[in-house]
């Protein structure tokens, strides 16, 4: 998208970069923030999105990438060192450090590039420096060379050393001397100038036994070199010239290498700022709740609850939009009530998303394809011409005619001002119409009737305004999209105190076509809050019915699962009844002695039993078609892998793994079963930017399941909800042909554990029952192993 240098002045857009670079960590990353040109088209500016959104996912997941607080530019450095061949030690620092960011960004970002492919983006802008910063590495933080950054210059400071040893030793000999220490203003012996020397005093000038070489800051002093340290001083000396032309030699190889990859570090430097760029639109994301906007293929835009950011806090979120139902929106209404900033937000919004950054909008706001924004936005005048301001307006739009295309926005601030009123309006309509069949997108802000007038009766313009509260005679800054404003000039002066007479005098100078105009706008301003009152009031009995409604289900749900509850707690205790009946008369028919009465006490238990099948039949029914109602078979749901699903019957709910027909494979705890789909009921859909969460343990009851897991997970749950599931799980297991599994009741108390082992106790089947033993889970498992 292109955007004219009168459109980025007039927009303020650097205003609202410095905002954004504010919340970079760097100036890599500020410097990239004012730099940054929008997207050249669609395609561009969807991979920026992409890109920013792995990004965002990145953090959202693994957290911040690498990171150097203390990084800068070196764009420059390398620039300057072109024409002179030699960077310092302490800017060769700041690049190693820039480098060393570069090798652990570029490790960062290649190890997560499979999951987050838009990596790439910048991958292939970033090369490897690890030599250059192995290189580098002979340098200390504060810039200097550490011995081995060469042989030489090793061997030159190994002999300063010696050197400076002898210095000292011979120095320290003067200072224990009386002659000599009388002569001093310091008893120390101090390096100046590459020589060491002693601060002698103004007095004893001529007395010292050696040569001036410089003088105090103070003038009362001097400092002289002993003739016995001349010798050892002009050797150190030397030496030490040698060692700055080998560190000069050093920092010169150094730098010609860096010269030689420079567009490769530039490169890297501008992803590095890239990437804290994305860091502070994250920011503002999170703080000022900026959103990405959809995108479109259309030329239009349209921005929900947009704000414009240099305002702040005192910002009214507006909604605006162009393209769709028309083509151009003229927005009327007083002095400062909010048409030119209403302009300038769309154009901010526009502007930021097309470089392809969140924008100061909410949710839902649409951002289409747009090749070019102009602006006429402000006083133009320019002094160098001579011209007037109205020609200089005229002569700014004329230079925006001759580059409008269908994909252009045009935003024009008080149409047909500046000018004889009658002439501005016809010049302001036949502006609009020419950009009409040109099929620009226009927003356009006037206080002209005509212009007014021809927006309500022309196909592809829509009329919009500035709310305006006639009680305060103050603007709410809200867009009215259909209804065109009002100037209320004459109603402003009348609030204010200015005489009825000259009001009415007023009222009488308009046309009878301007009062006409104005009394249908204000009409229409009439009807738009009648409707605005009604439809408050429509909205407040919907949510008050909706609560109500919600109240009412709610009860009936509730008194529905206790009649379930009950009925089920009956089914359950009369089920228990016959199978106690049926199994005491069993016991009792087997005890007897005589074969006759045996006999016939078996006829007529068998009698009974069709009864007692009767119930026990009755009771399954109820329980099927409770399920069948809440079912995903029931709801016609498809069921996927990942939806959250409850059993019911239970709280609980666990992960669809796999669904096969009429089955769904579950993961329930640590346990995976296959349950029908009649018994299942779906909670929540898998989202598919998430990774399945883990899910809580769940009491599954399932009646002839196919497939039985190899242990139970109880851990957590009462005795009575425990055993009973326990106890249909063991009866599971053994008819599945499990030798041993494993039941997991925690450690706890030890009552559910040893609640678990009396039942172990009591089953016919199992063989020996113990409990876990080394990386099997100790006390807080018991092994069943079965009687084959």
């Amino acid at each position: 998208m292109f955007i004219e240098k009168a459109a980025y002045s007039s927009l303020e857009i650097s205003k609202v970069m410095e905002l954004v670079s504010r919340r970079c960590r760097s100036e890599i990353g500020a410097l990239v923030a004012r730099n940054i040109a929008p997207a050249f088209d669609m395609a561009e500016l969807k991979r920026r999105q992409a890109l920013y959104m792995d990004v965002e996912r990145y953090r959202g997941y693994k957290g911040e990438l690498p990171w150097i607080n203390d990084i800068v530019s070196v764009a420059f450095m390398l620039e300057m060192a072109e024409e002179n061949g030699l960077l310092s030690g302490e800017e060769l620092v700041k690049i190693r450090l820039l480098l060393t960011l570069s090798g652990r960004m570029r490790d960062a970002l290649s190890a997560a590039r499979e999951e987050y492919p838009n990596f790439g983006i910048l991958l292939r802008d970033m090369r490897d420096f690890s030599e250059e910063a192995r290189m580098l590495a002979v340098i200390d933080d504060d810039g200097h060379l550490y011995d081995y950054a060469s042989e030489k210059l090793s061997a030159l400071r190994q002999q300063m050393r010696g050197l400076k040893d002898t210095v000292r030793r011979r120095g320290h000999a003067l200072l224990n001397d009386p002659a000599i220490a009388g002569m001093l203003q310091e008893r120390v012996l101090t390096l100046r100038n590459g020589r060491y020397a002693f601060l002698v005093r103004q007095d004893a000038l001529s007395q010292f036994p050696g040569s001036v070489i410089d003088r105090s800051g103070s003038g009362n002093s001097v400092y002289m070199e002993p003739r016995s340290l001349l010798s050892l001083n002009n050797g150190y000396s030397k030496l030490y010239g040698e060692e700055m032309l080998e560190e000069t030699r050093i920092f010169r190889e150094f730098t010609a290498k860096l010269i030689n990859r420079k567009k490769g570090i530039i490169d890297t430097e501008n992803v590095l700022g890239t990437v804290d760029l994305f860091y502070a639109l994250s920011e503002m994301t999170r703080i000022y709740k900026w959103r990405l906007p959809d995108l479109d293929p259309r030329t239009l835009f349209s921005f929900i609850r947009a704000r414009h950011p240099l305002l702040g806090e005192r910002s009214v979120p507006i909604e605006i939009r162009c393209g769709g139902d028309f083509r151009i929106l003229v927005i009327t209404g007083p002095n400062t009530g909010g048409k030119t900033v209403a302009l300038k937000t769309a154009g901010v919004c526009i502007y930021l998303g097309w470089l392809g950054f969140p924008i100061p909008a909410g949710e839902g706001s649409l951002l289409g394809d747009i090749g070019e924004l102009f602006t006429d936005i402000g006083d133009e005048q320019s002094i160098e011409q001579s011209l007037s301001t109205f020609s200089a307006h005229v002569t700014h739009v004329t230079e925006i005619l001759d580059r409008v295309t269908p994909r252009s926005v045009v935003m024009l601030d008080e149409l047909g001002a500046g000018t004889d009123p009658e002439e501005g309006a016809a010049l302001g309509i036949a502006l609009l119409d020419w950009l009409r069949e040109e099929k620009a997108l226009v927003l356009a802000t006037t206080h002209h009737n005509p212009i007014k007038r021809f927006a309500l009766t022309t196909e592809d313009i829509e009329t919009a305004s500035v709310e305006f509260d006639s009680a305060t005679l103050s603007p709410t800054y809200r867009i009215l999209i259909g209804i065109p404003g009002r100037s209320n000039a004459l109603l402003i002066a009348g609030k204010l105190g200015m005489r009825r007479s000259i009001i009415e005098r007023a009222e009488r100078a308009i046309n009878g076509r301007e009062i006409s105009m104005e009394d249908l706008i204000g009409e229409l301003h009439e009807k738009r809050a009648a409707l605005e009152r009604e439809a408050n009031a429509v909205e407040a009995s919907r949510k008050k019915l909706a609560a109500l409604e919600k109240d009412y289900e709610a009860k009936i749900k509730a008194i529905e699962e206790k009649r379930d509850a009950l009925i089920a707690n009956a089914d359950k205790k009369a089920l228990s009844i016959v199978r106690n009946a049926e199994d005491s008369a069993r016991a009792l028919i087997k005890n007897m002695e005589n074969a006759q009465a045996e006999s016939e006490a078996r006829r007529e238990l068998e009698k009974k039993r069709s009864h007692f099948q009767k119930i026990e039949r009755s009771a399954i029914k109820r329980e099927e078609q409770k399920t069948s109602v809440e079912s995903v078979a029931a709801t016609s749901h498809e069921l996927k892998a990942g939806d959250t699903v409850q059993v019911i019957g239970t709280s609980k709910s666990a992960t669809v793994i796999e669904v096969k027909g009429k089955k769904a494979r579950i993961q329930a705890g640590i346990a995976e079963i296959e349950v029908p789909l009649t018994k299942l009921k779906v909670i929540t859909r898998k989202s598919p930017d998430r990774a399945p969460q883990a899910q809580a343990q769940v009491q599954i009851k399932v009646s002839r399941p196919v497939g039985v897991p190899s242990s139970i997970m109880v851990r957590g749950m009462t005795i009575d909800e425990a055993l009973p599931m326990v106890e249909q799980y063991l009866d599971q297991a053994y008819c599945a042909g499990y030798d041993t599994v494993t039941v997991i009741h925690g450690r706890g108390e030890g009552i559910l554990r040893r609640e678990v082992q009396e039942l172990c106790k009591r089953v016919p089947y199992i063989a020996e029952h113990n409990l876990g033993g080394p990386g099997e889970g100790g006390y807080g498992v018991t092994i069943v192993k079965f009687r084959r």
